[in-house]
Parts: structure tokens; C-alpha cells; sequence
């Protein structure tokens, strides 16, 4: 029988809870055949952010409509209201974690529109928004005009008479804050609308590894769908809420070699596989490093798209696996990224634990640099770092 820990019985009962409201919602029809209302749950959870110690948003209303089309201004919007407005520390929110936003009835139908709306920054309210940089102090975070009437994010989902429907926002703090120029930081959301029923893959790495920023994505293809950093103390991750497939499972720590698991099953929207337990954590040899950098350029320019570098590497049977990859500077397109050259470490999944990690078959310091931008074709360029740093500048074009 498997032992829960702690972080087990956090999962096991948010699952639980999920199921009761539905259960509870469900025997709340009208006996008359009338339509009733049907409950709408909004909470936030977040992937961690890049190179931050603290992402801190504060909300104030969530707005829900029918039409997707529908401004700020139009009728019809239901809202959430925060009251008062909630500060929130994203980088809390890891690990499938969650802040319940709130709740509202909800005319049965179908909706395609959220709003998320926060707070300004204000000199009488200090900041509403803000980051503070690894090591640093709190600094602005910079929310452009277009979001003061919220951060629209179109999502359809259907409300049944008395039924509850639960979303969660994933806000990928790690894309969302983008430098920009001098010691700017700027707000550039980055959203997701998933499910609130819980699955996912858990495991542990080495808490010796905890001081070299491990990193964990869920990737399909070296699309990385899913992000986490393990708990500072116990070194357990969670990747949660993700559509059910199979995953390579990639982690990174700085000056140490690539860890990934091939193929990890999630089968269903509730299930919960175990990749590693903190018995056998996961390891990961120490390795030299070198610098991936340049900058990336539009042609035309916008300046309100934000570009992105990846940094690829095959890795035995894998074709492509993301190790890096890092939103460039919004104003300059700089990007820099620190990879590792030594032998990546490879393991199948298995459901017998531990797993067995070889070195990937890989060519020393071979990486595919890749730059990509939201209406642009993307470009790649293959890229040794072998012996030394490598640099190459990108210019984009629709």
C-alpha cells in the first residue's frame, strides 16, 4: 500500500473536494423543470517564474461573459469582486497549489470570455504589482494600457442548470514578465484556462540539488506544456492539471547535466503517476557549462510582441527535448542562455520504482537555438557550444 505524505493528502483531498462540489451541485436542480442557476468557481495557480524570488499581481475582479466579443463596457458581464483587492505572490503557487478566487451564480448557457482585472499602481497604494528579481528588492511590475480593462482570455465552457463548473487560471509568471530596456519589468500575460480536477506527475530530486534552481517541465514533442519548481525543503514537484497523453518529463538544474524520463502516462484527468519517491530521489551529475545567446529582431517590428529563444537537444530515442528557454528582452531581444554540456541522463518510465537513468545518446554541446514570436515563422540554427559560447541574432518575419 502506498504511504501518503503530506503534499499526497493535500492532493488526495483537493481532489475530493472537487468531487463533492460536484456531487453537492448536481442534486441542486428544480423539481419544477424550471432552469436553475448553476455555480461558477474561479481560482490561480501558477508556473514558476524565471530568475524571480517574488511575482506579485493583486486582483480585484474576475468577469465572465457570453459573447467573446463583448468589451469591457458591454452588458452581461457577471463579475467576481474581490473585496478588498487581493495581493498574490504567484511563486506561492506552484506545485498545483491554488487561490480560490471566488464564486457567483451563473445563468445556465454558454461562455466564452474571461476577464482577469488588477489593481494599478499607485503612489497611495503602493505596488499593486511587482517583482522582485533573484537577490534584488521589489521593482514595478509595468501593466501596459491594453490590460486595464483586464486580461481577456477566451476559454468556451457550457454552465448546466444547477451544475458547478470550476476553472483555474495557470498564469505562466515565467513568460509573463518581460525586461524591458533599463531595469523594466513588463506584464506581457501569458494564461492558461484548465480544468479544476486534479492529475498530474509527482516525484522528488535531490534536495542537495535545491541551491541550483532546478527546473521541471512536462513536455510533448519539446513543447513544454507544464512547469514547476520542487519544494524548497523536500525537494518533491508537481506537475498538475494537464490534458491526458503521455509526457517526457525534463529537469534541469544549473552547472549539472539534463535529467529526462521518456513517456509518462497520464491516463485520465484524476490520475496521479509517480515518477520518483524520497527514497531514490532523482540525481544529477554535476557539468560544465556555456552560454547560448544573441538577440532576436522583428521584421516588421512590434513592439508589443514578445519573442522567445528555446534551447533543443535530442536525447537518445527523444528527438527534441527544451532545456532552456527564456521570453527575450522586450526592447533590446536579448537573450542568453546557460546550458549544460555534459551527457543528458535518460530513463523510460516504468511503474516499478527507482528508475534506471543512463547517459542519452547526444553530440557533446550540440543544441538547436530556436526563435519564435506570435505571428512570425519560426527559425532555428544549430548551435555547438562544445568548447565555448556560441551567439546567434534572428530576425523574424510573418
Amino acid at each position: 500500500m502506498k504511504k501518503f505524505n503530506n503534499y499526497s493528502r493535500f492532493k488526495l483531498l483537493s481532489w475530493l473536494i472537487a468531487s463533492v462540489f460536484v456531487a453537492l451541485a448536481a442534486g441542486c436542480g428544480n423539481d419544477n423543470g424550471a432552469t436553475a442557476p448553476g455555480i461558477f468557481g474561479i481560482s490561480l495557480t501558477d508556473t514558476p517564474a524565471c530568475g524571480f524570488d517574488e511575482v506579485n499581481v493583486t486582483v480585484n475582479k474576475v468577469r465572465v461573459h457570453q459573447s467573446a466579443t463583448a468589451t469591457d463596457t458591454a452588458a452581461g458581464w457577471t463579475d467576481i469582486t474581490l473585496n478588498p483587492a487581493r495581493k498574490i505572490n504567484l511563486l506561492s503557487l506552484n506545485n498545483g497549489v491554488l487561490d480560490h478566487l471566488g464564486e457567483t451564480p451563473l445563468a445556465a448557457g454558454h461562455y466564452t470570455q474571461l476577464r482577469l482585472v488588477l489593481d494599478p499602481n499607485t503612489v497611495v497604494g503602493g505596488l499593486a504589482n511587482s517583482v522582485v528579481p533573484t537577490g534584488g528588492a521589489a521593482t514595478p511590475l509595468v501593466t501596459p494600457s491594453a490590460l486595464q480593462s483586464g486580461i481577456k482570455l477566451i476559454n468556451p465552457f457550457d454552465v448546466a442548470s444547477g451544475q458547478r463548473v470550476d476553472l483555474v487560471l495557470d498564469f505562466n509568471a515565467c513568460k509573463s514578465i518581460v525586461t524591458s530596456g533599463n531595469g523594466n519589468y513588463v506584464l506581457k500575460p501569458v494564461i492558461k484556462v484548465i480544468p479544476f480536477a486534479l492529475n498530474g506527475i509527482d516525484g522528488f530530486v535531490d534536495p542537495a540539488l535545491l541551491p541550483s534552481s532546478v527546473l521541471v517541465t512536462a513536455q510533448q514533442n519539446g513543447v513544454i506544456v507544464q512547469t514547476t519548481v520542487p519544494n524548497a525543503t523536500t525537494g518533491e514537484f508537481f506537475l498538475g492539471r494537464v490534458t491526458p497523453g503521455n509526457y517526457d518529463v525534463v529537469l534541469t538544474a544549473n552547472g549539472h547535466a539534463t535529467a529526462v524520463i521518456a513517456s509518462v502516462p497520464i491516463a485520465t484527468t484524476t490520475s496521479v503517476v509517480n515518477v520518483s519517491d524520497n527514497i531514490t530521489p532523482i540525481t544529477m551529475p554535476v557539468s560544465a557549462t556555456h552560454i547560448l545567446g544573441g538577440s532576436i529582431s522583428l521584421n516588421p517590428t512590434d513592439a508589443t510582441v514578445v519573442t522567445y529563444a528555446a534551447a533543443q537537444q535530442a536525447v537518445g530515442t527523444l528527438p527534441i527535448v527544451t532545456v532552456k528557454s527564456q521570453a527575450a528582452d522586450l526592447t533590446t531581444g536579448a537573450y542568453s542562455l546557460i546550458l549544460p554540456i555534459g551527457a543528458p541522463r535518460l530513463a523510460q518510465y516504468s511503474a516499478t520504482l527507482p528508475l534506471v537513468f543512463s547517459n542519452g545518446t547526444f553530440t557533446v554541446g550540440q543544441y538547436t537555438d530556436e526563435a519564435s514570436a506570435t505571428g512570425y515563422v519560426t527559425q532555428t540554427f544549430a548551435a555547438n557550444i562544445s568548447t565555448a559560447d556560441a551567439v546567434h541574432n534572428f530576425t523574424l518575419i510573418p
